[in-house]
């Protein structure tokens, strides 16, 4: 999958924090393609960049965001930890913050 610049930049906010490296584009339900766009398998933790939404894309269309939460929900019930986050979460800082409090929380407990 092509990389957006949100993705990018969040990618290099978080080499930046020395934060844990992440796997990207990781299928994280086989058979299924379902992917995490940034994931720490080993503390079953991912984040999620949503593009569109501030424009009809495919993730707040009706059908997109019926299979967003399809997806979402068999991670959950998989017991993964997804953050959902904007590309305005990433340019402002909240989306690093929220993950780097996810890791923290989940390396205590796993």
């Amino acid at each position: 999958m092509k990389e957006s610049d949100h993705e990018r930049l969040f990618a290099f906010q978080l080499k930046a924090l020395r934060l844990p490296a992440s796997e990207r584009e990781y299928v994280f339900a086989p058979p299924r393609k379902w992917r995490f766009d940034f994931a720490w398998p080993a503390l079953r933790a991912a984040v999620e960049v949503e593009g569109g939404t501030w424009v009809t894309g495919r993730h707040s269309r009706g059908k997109g965001f019926e299979q967003d939460c399809e997806k979402y929900n068999a991670a959950t019930v998989a017991g993964w930890a997804v953050l959902r986050v904007t590309g305005d979460m990433v340019k402002d800082g909240t989306a690093l913050k929220a993950t780097e409090a996810l890791l923290a929380a989940l390396k205590g407990t796993r």
